[in-house]
């Protein structure tokens, strides 16, 4: 009844939130072109005294950003790819496939939900240093530094994803069972019915799956610190950003690290903008909130 009345009001707020929501990022924005001795300063300025570019020289001169670029997108893809794969194979399974004990496997997946992240992050550390015949590692996992002196130690924490299985899962819920029915009728199997069918058909989702997995695993921070410690060698962008700042004076170093972080941003933010539409779509087909 009031949008009715006064639609005005539904547009304010929409536009009240998008500056809302973008006021952080120009912030990171406008600090990152600001001289040493404005960032942190009262009273504030949103706007530098004038556009300084040296910031970004000074971030790219004390990062080894080739190193650390080919880290995170070497990761992040890895991480990507592998959940795109075994979450709409899972949910196929779990949506489409009859199978005792079905149910129980989805409460199963459902559950790993309700647990944070980093809760694991000390037992995968534990199981990576162990694992048998790697990094020098013996038949009992003694000896070496296991899974954890290379970039695979980046990704094998997060190559599953419950939240994946679940997305993939209630949408291929949808797709009739008629159509599958009348594949297999003409000799195709599983695997064939899975790929020609419903894939093309979960593109909206897997589109958006991949945008939230390749968003979460290229600013994954705590997990890459705890790797990078034992090898520095497979350090990331985020953590490499972290050490432009100078905690004794942190007003002097803060554009540096705004301008790191703008860097860090883009490929995020293009990736978004190419696949906006298919984003949205996805959102809305899938129902995610």
């Amino acid at each position: 009844m009031i949008r009715r009345r006064f639609p005005w009001l539904s547009y304010l707020l929409v536009v009240s939130g998008a500056v809302i929501t973008m006021v952080p990022f120009l912030d990171m924005v406008m600090t990152s072109f600001k001289g040493p001795g404005e960032a942190g300063t009262l009273p504030y300025r949103f706007l530098p005294k004038a556009f300084d570019l040296s910031n970004y020289r000074r971030a790219v001169e004390q990062l080894d950003l080739p190193v650390l670029f080919r880290n995170s997108v070497v990761a992040t893809a890895v991480i990507t790819g592998s959940v795109l794969l075994t979450s709409s194979l899972a949910g196929y399974a779990l949506a489409k496939l009859r199978f005792p004990g079905r149910q129980f496997v989805f409460r199963l997946v459902l559950s790993t939900m309700m647990f944070p992240p980093f809760l694991f992050f000390v037992p995968h550390f534990l199981i990576l240093v162990h694992w048998p015949l790697a990094g020098g590692n013996d038949l009992l996992g003694r000896g070496g530094a296991g899974l954890t002196a290379g970039i695979v130690a980046l990704t094998v924490p997060f190559l599953v994803n419950g939240f994946g299985i679940f997305l993939m899962r209630q949408f291929m819920v949808s797709i009739p069972d008629e159509v599958l029915e009348a594949a297999r009728i003409d000799g195709a199997g599983e695997f064939a019915v899975w790929w020609r069918i419903v894939v093309p058909q979960t593109k909206p989702v897997v589109v958006t799956l991949g945008l939230l997995t390749f968003v979460d695993a290229w600013n994954e921070y705590i997990w890459a610190l705890l790797v990078s410690t034992a090898d520095p060698d497979v350090m990331t962008l985020p953590v490499g950003i972290q050490l432009l700042q100078d905690h004794v004076d942190p007003a002097r170093t803060m554009p540096v690290v705004m301008a790191g972080l703008v860097l860090s941003v883009l490929p995020v933010l293009t990736m978004f903008l190419l696949l906006q539409k298919h984003y949205i779509r996805g959102v809305l087909l899938s129902g995610l909130k």
